[in-house]
């Protein structure tokens, strides 16, 4: 059956078919050649590096033709995405200690609102479970100010089991929220791309916006400077005080996009900016705001990442804050991330700049856990079976927990993480479900600390709708993620059954705006389903 996308197709594929028999099509050119003035080329793979294997992505074509009826946006094309799979259920007798690297990146999660703003389900490669999940507030305490975190367990029975039932286990790690006063001071260095795919209001415009409500939270003893990339790599503004907010202002309102997409020479020249401005007892972050697409200098993630690796052990940490869509590298954003020390966001409007740059990043620059990881360990005699939900690509070996050299995940200031685990409990089972071990470096001393907290049949709620709404916030939104995701534990799920219990008396009563913005998201993507 023909479909007015197809019938685009055709008229498009015979129009180029025409224009090139005429002579017409025009010819393709090429970027010009980018040779390196200052930097030498990036030094050889490293111990704990990523190949390009590892981490290359998984090319999701999306049609750049017409819109179809119903949407007034084109559908993004030329996006990319890495697929990590789906965990698998595993028995406790075969395996009883469960591991993972914490991560508090929330990408994955506006990456899909976007799409369903633009009228389209996302691809299944871009969802990452446990990013949807902490993209919520999770209604943990403060821990005290002595103690850096506090672990926190919930749960009860999931309401979208069908045959048999299965309990959700939430598992909640907060770390100590600082006083903005009490914050150490920072020198802040962006990497700005400023190619000509950034030539968007939804991209480089954003990234002034953002920049500008940045500038409102700096202390004065902060500093910023700022490097842009296109084709090639320049300073638009050294290491500058917080408290001249006007200069930092001026050289944020000149930006303007200029030529290809040079990532490597923006970050090396950025972290060469990072060492100058930096701070031995401070703060020291270089924070990459682009589309995350790189076609001249050193393309490849494998380069990339390596130069990374040596200021890591310095101290400078990255964050990476991807905007736009279309031609859009979510993996790279990710991986730069993660083996940066730091976490990824991506900012898909206004709102959602305000929210991180203005009400989060501040806050959160300050690092207190260096790889931060994870180990639940069942009990055998009360659980048959158990699956992590998401964290796919932040698996540590078991025997790697008290590994002290094995890199992790790092945790600023105020971030919590929350995983959850799906366990089938033997028939009349009682005593303790499961130990929860955390163990982290603290960045200051450098102690290894460990700390754990166990949790008992008996916790567990007996009726989903009698569990802390935080707790069924985040098992609602864990299945919507899975249901999009296509997951195998999700095929007795639809979206029907999940905007049914995101509408149900009660969760529905208690709500704030990420909240009713999530409802409405479930009702959008209902409909494009």
């Amino acid at each position: 059956m023909f479909t007015l996308r197809k019938v685009f197709g055709y008229c498009a594929v015979f129009l180029l078919l025409f224009l090139a028999a005429c002579g017409g099509a025009p010819a393709a050119t090429e970027a010009p050649a980018y040779e390196p003035q200052v930097y030498d080329l990036a030094p050889a793979a490293t111990e704990g590096s990523y190949s390009a294997e590892e981490i290359s992505p998984s090319f999701v074509p999306q049609s750049s033709g017409q819109p179809s009826a119903s949407n007034e946006q084109e559908e993004p094309y030329d996006m990319f995405f890495q697929d990590y799979g789906v965990n698998p259920s595993i028995d406790t007798e075969d395996d009883n200690l469960s591991t993972f690297a914490l991560d508090v990146d929330t990408g994955s999660y506006t990456v899909m609102r976007n799409y369903i703003n633009d009228g389209y389900l996302p691809p299944e490669d871009s969802v990452r479970v446990e990013e949807y999940v902490n993209y919520f507030d999770q209604g943990y305490e403060n821990p005290s100010a002595h103690q850096a975190f506090g672990i926190y367990v919930d749960g009860g029975p999931s309401p979208f089991t069908q045959t048999e039932r299965y309990d959700m286990i939430r598992i909640g790690i907060q770390g100590y929220d600082i006083p903005k006063s009490e914050r150490k001071d920072a020198a802040l260095t962006f990497v700005i791309d400023v190619s000509g795919s950034m030539d968007m209001d939804n991209r480089l415009g954003l990234v002034k916006q953002s920049l500008e409500m940045l500038v409102e939270q700096l202390h004065e003893d902060d500093t910023v400077s700022i490097v842009v990339y296109g084709s090639e790599a320049r300073v638009v503004l050294e290491p500058t005080r917080g408290s001249n907010a006007k200069k930092i202002l001026s050289a944020i309102h000149r930006l303007e996009p200029e030529g290809a997409t040079n990532a490597e020479a923006g970050l090396r020249l950025g972290y060469r900016m990072a060492m100058e401005a930096y701070k031995r007892d401070g703060i020291n972050r270089v924070i990459l705001c682009s589309d995350g697409v790189a076609n001249v200098g050193e393309t490849g993630p494998d380069a990339i990442l390596d130069e990374i690796n040596h200021y890591v052990e310095e101290g400078v940490t990255l964050t990476t804050v991807g905007f736009g869509m279309d031609n859009y590298n979510d993996t790279l954003m990710e991986q730069l991330a993660d083996n940066g020390n730091g976490f990824y966001a991506y900012v898909d409007d206004r709102s959602e700049a305000r929210k991180l740059f203005v009400d989060e990043i501040t806050g959160t620059l300050q690092t207190i856990a260096l790889d931060a990881k994870v180990q639940v360990e069942f009990n055998p005699d009360v659980v048959r079976s158990y699956r992590l939900v998401g964290y796919e690509n932040r698996a540590v070996a078991d025997e790697d927990f008290r590994n002290n050299k094995v890199d992790a995940g790092e945790i600023g200031a105020g971030h919590s993480v929350t995983a959850l685990y799906e366990v089938k409990l033997l028939p009349e089972a009682y005593g303790k479900i499961a130990t929860v071990y955390m163990r982290w470096e603290d960045p200051d001393t450098h102690e290894v600390v460990e700390i754990s907290k166990g949790f008992d049949v008996e916790q567990l709620a007996r009726d989903f709708h009698g569990t802390s709404p935080y707790f069924q916030r985040a098992v609602i939104v864990a299945e919507y993620a899975e249901v999009l995701k296509g997951s195998y534990w999700a095929e007795d799920s639809s979206l029907d059954d999940v905007y049914e219990e995101a509408t149900s008396r009660g969760i529905s009563d208690w709500h704030d705006d990420d909240w009713d913005e999530f409802v409405e998201l479930v009702r959008m993507a209902r409909k494009l389903d």
